[in-house]
């Protein structure tokens, strides 16, 4: 049996569907700039992990995220997980050269 689906709700659904959608490209383009860092600290000898770039960050998508209505504890908890995948990105090209 399918679920009958009010069309509000089908029309809100859709419109979740499309920001998704532009989420994906905004972490696509974010990662290819990732990508391009780690090309500056492998030729610097810099490390993948640098906490105070990483609390900058932080502060200021806590920031943005307060600014444009969104919790800033949501934005600090997925931007943590974000990072942490990204730095783990970045040791493992690290360890490749």
């Amino acid at each position: 049996m399918s679920e009958r689906v009010p069309p509000d709700l089908a029309q809100l659904r859709a419109e979740i569907d499309r920001v998704d959608s532009e989420l994906v490209q905004v972490l696509a383009r974010r990662q290819k700039l990732v990508e391009r860092v780690v090309t500056i600290k492998e030729r610097d000898n810099l490390p993948a992990f640098i906490p105070g770039r990483i609390d900058e960050v932080l502060k200021n998508v806590s920031r943005q995220a307060e600014d444009a209505g969104l919790s800033p504890d949501l934005a600090r908890t997925l931007w943590k997980a974000m990072i942490h995948w990204f730095v783990e990105l970045e040791e493992k090209q690290l360890k490749k050269s």
